[in-house]
């Protein structure tokens, strides 16, 4: 019976090594389900300054600009507008067409839709008419339309429209105020350029961050994909050449005893080479360290009926070492249990 002692050893030794696999790909899994926690807690915890950076995407993070129509709102109530009526009904326009068009920024198809141009070009005459009529503070409101402008018009048109917008401002500011419509036109181009500048730029962030999600979650399938389709390749050819090499033994083994182990021995050398392909496979899953290594050591010894004795002492080791380490006690350990036929084993780290 000495054969089949020796054919049960081999099987246990590839039975081993599909249980290397099978831990190797579920320690993979907890690491991935550790950092989706991890992740989750942080939003919970209200850490996303690195996950949404820039302004909100909303149009929220625009309407304090609104409080520049302060003083025109003054003007009205102190009574130094003339028609206060007309100026009333024409800060409420401007302020609606403001809020309108803000909140359709932040949304490509909302922003370039005809809607949004029709609005802004609205607010465009409505400032003008406000400006032309009553001048002073009411002026204040071409940097508000070039903050609008610069919030929905971000292209190749934006430098050309920033400054003939700009030279509009000031040409109608002139008119009460005459080279302090410099000023108008000035902040009127600033705002345009830099809205627009900050908005395109944090938009670009979202974007390039939402698509490197989507890559990072690409790779992680694509390496289970990779990792599913390596161990079928590698366990599914050799799972059938074991499993009729074992009933060809079985058979052969009442009538031609040589037979049967060369049969054997065809098996043992199949199942080595498997062993050898799937820790060749596994090898970048399974970086523990020396610690679990040892842990692991301690385990299969005791179930071996070994007494473990592990002594460690010395500095830190770097990664590289321990992962040297641990692979050298994983195979002497393995050898241990296997071969040796001892009642107890000693391992001692020391540096």
């Amino acid at each position: 019976m000495s054969w089949a002692r020796k054919f049960s050893c081999h099987l246990h030794s590839w039975q081993a090594a599909v249980g290397e696999a099978r831990e190797a790909q579920r320690h993979w899994k907890e690491n991935k389900g550790q950092f989706k926690a991890e992740w989750k807690a942080s939003r919970r915890a209200g850490r996303q300054c690195e996950e949404t950076p820039g302004p909100p995407p909303t149009g929220f993070s625009l309407l304090p600009w609104l409080l520049m129509g302060l003083g025109s709102l003054s003007n009205i109530l102190q009574g130094k507008t003339p028609d206060p009526w007309i100026g009333g009904a024409g800060l409420l326009t401007f302020n609606s067409l403001y809020i309108y068009i803000v909140f359709r920024a932040f949304d490509r198809e909302r922003r370039e839709a005809l809607s949004t141009r029709v609005a802004l070009l609205l607010m465009g005459l409505v400032t003008t008419g406000l400006a032309l009529g009553y001048g002073d503070n009411w002026l204040l409101f071409f940097p508000l339309l070039g903050l609008a402008t610069g919030a929905v018009l971000r292209g190749p048109w934006l430098g050309k429209t920033g400054l003939l917008l700009a030279a509009f401002a000031g040409a109608v500011s002139a008119v009460h105020d005459g080279w302090n419509g410099i000023n108008i036109a000035y902040a009127t181009f600033l705002s345009t350029m830099v809205t627009a500048a900050i908005l395109s730029l944090s938009e670009a962030v979202r974007e390039l961050r939402a698509a490197r999600e989507e890559l990072a979650l690409r790779a992680v399938e694509e390496e289970r994909l990779r990792f599913s389709r390596d161990l079928h390749d590698l366990l599914g050819h050799t799972l059938s050449v074991i499993v009729v090499k074992s009933e060809a033994a079985r058979r052969l083994a009442p009538r031609d005893m040589g037979a049967a182990l060369t049969q054997i021995t065809d098996i043992e050398s199949v199942g080595r080479q498997a062993l050898t392909e799937i820790r060749e496979a596994v090898t970048g899953y399974r970086e523990g360290s020396l610690s679990t290594e040892l842990d692991r050591a301690r385990s299969a010894l005791t179930a071996a009926g070994i007494e473990p004795v592990v002594r460690r002492s010395g500095p830190p080791l770097t990664p590289q070492t321990e992962a040297l380490l641990g692979w050298v006690v994983r195979e002497a350990v393995t050898n241990a249990v296997r071969h040796s036929g001892a009642n107890r084993c000693e391992i001692t780290v020391a540096g």
